[in-house]
């Protein structure tokens, strides 16, 4: 390393503090921890206290705006006009590309651990508030399962921005990719395999539930490479030979 170079740790540094310090990012990242935690009492005092269920129930909220932020975070540099700036400072252009990506995953990790964290103190209280004992145990598979999803939902909103370098757009796409896929899984035997195959949502119940078989890992490797793998390359390979100016 010359002593002009920019340490990649000081790369990512910048990067997180990119990731919260816009409004649009901080107000999507506070509802996403605050709509979780509400997620994990409001099932804490409806249903049996089960502390991975209630734990779990933090995933609609998180897969939903978390892979929003990442969009937000790998599109703001071409919203704002500020990518000269970036790749001047940094020429190298893929060190910057990994550096953004690298937050918004971190956080889901984090927003994951933190939704677990809280619904153990949620499901003492519902266990005293139903009257009946707590459920605590749940195989590391499974949460570990959960997490991955959490991260691959992540992911492809990160694949999403790169291709598309249009927020709007990406945002629309991963939002709309449920219902998309219900409408096409009832086309028939050939849209029921494809949305087997290609709906990231489907191929990844295996991972929440502990039924994750050979079968399900190959349609899970298909998904994970149509929604995450070659939007990456593809948005990677555009930013690399992409004018700036």
């Amino acid at each position: 390393m010359t002593p002009t170079d920019i340490p990649f740790t000081r790369l990512l540094r910048v990067e997180t503090r990119k990731l919260f310090d816009t409004r649009s990012g901080l107000i999507l990242a506070v509802s996403a921890i605050g709509l979780a935690l509400a997620a994990v009492v409001a099932r804490g005092l409806t249903s049996e206290p089960r502390w991975f269920t209630l734990a779990g129930t933090a995933a609609i909220p998180l897969g939903t705006l978390l892979p929003v932020l990442a969009i937000l975070t790998v599109t703001s540099e071409w919203r704002h006009r500020t990518a000269l700036t970036t790749f001047a400072l940094e020429p190298r252009r893929g060190r910057v590309l990994a550096a953004k990506c690298l937050p918004p995953l971190t956080a889901t990790v984090a927003g994951c651990v933190l939704a677990l964290l809280a619904a153990l103190p949620m499901t003492a209280v519902a266990a005293a508030v139903h009257g009946v004992e707590a459920t605590w145990t749940v195989a590391p598979a499974q949460v570990l399962g959960w997490i991955a999803t959490m991260v691959l939902l992540t992911g492809q909103g990160l694949g999403m921005g790169l291709v598309l370098l249009n927020a709007p757009a990406a945002i629309v796409i991963c939002l709309a990719g449920t219902a998309l896929w219900s409408a096409v899984a009832r086309l028939g035997d050939m849209g029921a395999i494809l949305a087997d195959w290609l709906d990231l949502n489907r191929t990844t119940n295996p991972l929440m539930n502990g039924g994750f078989t050979g079968d399900a890992a190959l349609r899970l490797a298909v998904s994970v490479f149509v929604w995450i793998v070659v939007p990456m390359a593809a948005g990677m390979l555009r930013i690399s030979r992409k004018e700036i100016g």
